[in-house]
């Protein structure tokens, strides 16, 4: 086993979490495929006077997902789109299709990616990462509206 060559960190930083706040983000999907909510979740972030803590994001759906991934080259989201169609098929001959033949593979590609998320915030900002954006799933062929319960927990300005 090998020892990493360079390690560093920050000093740790201390804050007394006194502050939840909450919101619900609607969003109006076009149909299978990724929509980008960063901007929008940086924008509840600074309503919220978030000065340090986390940002959690809840999608109320079963076949829907949030994900955090690459921003910077849109190919990534049409190879990751190929990818969960391929591990979910519609045409799987799957016994639940009440909705439709998108239906259970909604589900599944659900399960194999994320109904939560939590972002730290650090000196009032999304602590992401420079290529990384917080992206909703629609897993549906067709347009849905999802619901994203936010809440930012922390110490505010």
């Amino acid at each position: 086993m090998s020892s990493p060559k360079s390690l560093s960190r920050t000093a740790p930083s201390s804050i007394t979490a006194t502050t939840i706040v909450s919101s619900l983000l609607s969003v109006q999907t076009s149909g299978a495929g990724f929509t980008d909510l960063t901007a929008e979740i940086a924008r509840f972030v600074r309503e919220a006077g978030a000065r340090e803590g986390a940002v959690t994001l809840f999608i109320r759906h079963t076949s829907a997902s949030l994900t955090i991934q690459e921003n910077a080259d849109p190919t990534v989201l049409d190879d990751l789109l190929t990818a969960l169609n391929r591990v979910a098929p519609e045409n799987a001959g799957w016994r639940h299709d009440t909705e439709g033949p998108d239906d259970m593979p909604a589900h599944i590609k659900t399960m194999f990616t994320a109904t939560s998320l939590q972002v730290p915030v650090l000196r009032g900002a999304l602590a992401l990462g420079t290529w990384q954006a917080i992206y909703l799933i629609e897993h549906r062929a067709r347009p849905h509206r999802r619901e994203i319960v936010l809440q930012c927990i922390g110490a505010t300005a």
